[in-house]
């Protein structure tokens, strides 16, 4: 029985090994199938997640609108797509010029990325402009700036596309968040306000365009980080504060977020939440338990003022 055992256990990790491998084809090729010859709008596609979900949808064969505010950097971009593509099978990429902080041409740019094809049959609204500090040390001019890039100009480019969605009755809309859009931290008081108002918008519009067959998803992760490895963990006393921050500084690698979006796109999913168990523990106290959530963000802001009064 032992010899048995012994033989049959290689059988049945091949076995296992066997049927993850045709579960990761099939869901590579029922990807592709997902996007194949869409039209898929990128905001900000010369981001690190923009690049990625370039790269992934390209891969898919989506008709790509590539968007940012940089042409050189969108022209390297196109470059290095082509480059590695099988024309047989993918599309020429188009470049669109795109500042979204930029409102008062959102809508006259948003009008271009609709010509190029006539219609959008996915719009990725990948955009984030980032501010750290005290609230009362950050401008109102600054405050409105974060807004413009991270709510208005999202919303303006959505409410430029929507209509042509609505009309054919079919089209998604993802909208790459952030968590802290489900719940603030200090010294990021505009960013987190704009992210809370993108999510807001972006909730209130899945219920609206429900009937005509418009899918809205959310991706939020805690943070986009640049690099595969981790950062750093420092010199770290022992305080949940601190503890907290350090779990939530492992952030997600773009290529992750891309194949997350892309996945998101397949299934039609209409919320994600990409974290760690720590940022999501936080969340669930947040909601549950939120007197003693502020009481230990209370704690980890007078912890930071008193190293920087004793610096």
């Amino acid at each position: 029985m032992g010899i048995m055992a012994v033989l049959m256990l290689p059988l049945l990790l091949l076995g296992i090994s066997g049927l993850l491998f045709i579960y990761q084809e099939v869901s590579r090729l029922w990807s592709k199938s997902a996007v194949q010859n869409k039209v898929v709008v990128i905001t900000d596609a010369i981001s690190g997640l923009g690049k990625e979900c370039a790269r992934v949808f390209h891969t898919g064969g989506a008709r790509l609108v590539l968007c940012g505010k940089n042409w050189e950097k969108l022209e390297s971009l196109y470059d290095a797509l082509i480059s590695v593509a099988d024309p047989s099978k993918t599309f020429t990429p188009k470049l669109v010029l795109l500042d979204l902080s930029d409102i008062s041409c959102v809508q006259d740019v948003a009008k271009e990325v609709l010509d190029c094809y006539g219609c959008v049959d996915i719009l990725i609204n990948n955009s984030s402009v980032k501010v750290k500090g005290p609230a009362h040390a950050i401008s109102l001019e600054l405050d409105k700036k974060i807004m413009d890039a991270n709510y208005f100009g999202p919303i303006t480019l959505t409410k430029v596309l929507l209509p042509n969605m609505i009309s054919r009755r079919t089209g998604q809309i993802v909208l790459v968040n952030n968590i802290q859009g489900k719940f603030g931290l200090p010294f990021r008081t505009a960013y987190a306000a704009s992210k809370h108002a993108a999510l807001g918008f972006f909730d209130c519009l899945r219920a609206e365009v429900e009937e005509y067959d418009v899918i809205i998803s959310t991706v939020s992760p805690t943070f986009i980080r640049s690099f595969h490895v981790y950062p750093e963990q420092g010199n770290w006393d022992a305080s949940i504060w601190k503890f907290f921050f350090r779990k939530l500084a492992y952030g997600v690698h773009p290529g992750e977020a891309a194949e997350e979006v892309m996945r998101t796109v397949q299934r039609k999913k209409q919320e994600v939440l990409m974290a760690n168990p720590i940022p999501k523990a936080a969340l669930f106290i947040r909601t549950f338990f939120p007197e003693f959530f502020f009481a230990v963000v209370a704690c980890g802001v007078k912890e930071k003022l008193d190293v920087l009064g004793e610096g």
